[in-house]
């Protein structure tokens, strides 16, 4: 079964619907700081340009009530967890019917370790790059060696790998890593938050092609 993916970092509803045509499993929508934030008007409107696929919301340091609120106004389906959040705020925003994504940034190898305190509660555990100063992965790969090693500890646990991955690079990911899913932003950008619709259909058709057969 071919790996997943997720666009992300979504600000144009044409963007959503190219992607969602082009075979995506889930968008993203950044609700926190960054380059790519949007306004919730512009999260429903990928929402709805999305045809269906689900959208997760990307939040830092909000409150539950906050994300529940997202989600009302939006109609957002999951949330990827940045911040401060924790296993008791996850199994809330599950039991409301969130799709929930915990995020484990890695700069050194001890950051491993905080990895099996991600899975309960969790629909999948992203895995991406801890780069200071940023929410996510600054559009900077994670170590392939320490992705597989991440991949390794999650065991049978749903992985999502972030970071870096573009049309050209996630083939030899998916053969080392072995995620379940692949999120990619700026990997698919000619601007910040402006998608190459090409490179969007490219990097589905080279996850689709190089996902290790199960």
């Amino acid at each position: 079964m071919a790996a997943k993916v997720k666009v992300c970092g979504l600000m144009r509803a044409q963007d959503a619907s190219r992607a969602a045509q082009a075979g995506a499993s889930y968008l993203g929508v950044v609700l926190a700081e960054g380059p790519r934030a949007v306004t919730w008007q512009q999260a429903r409107e990928v929402v709805a340009a999305g045809s269906g696929v689900p959208v997760l919301g990307v939040f830092g340091d909000q409150t539950l009530e906050a994300i529940l609120q997202i989600r009302d106004t939006a109609g957002l389906s999951g949330a990827q967890l940045h911040g401060s959040s924790t296993r008791r705020d996850a199994e809330r925003l599950r039991a409301e019917g969130l799709i929930v994504w915990r995020v484990v940034r890695i700069a050194a190898p001890v950051d491993l370790d905080r990895l099996v305190d991600a899975i309960p509660a969790s629909d999948a555990v992203l895995v991406e790059p801890r780069i200071p100063g940023f929410l996510g992965g600054a559009g900077i790969p994670l170590d392939l060696a320490v992705a597989r090693e991440a991949r390794g500890r999650l065991g049978d646990h749903p992985m999502v790998l972030a970071g870096g991955l573009t049309p050209e690079t996630v083939a030899r990911a998916l053969a080392l890593v072995r995620p379940d899913i692949v999120d990619v932003s700026s990997g698919v950008e000619h601007g910040p938050g402006m998608k190459d619709h090409s490179k969007i259909l490219r990097f589905v058709e080279a996850v689709v092609a190089h996902s290790p057969i199960t």
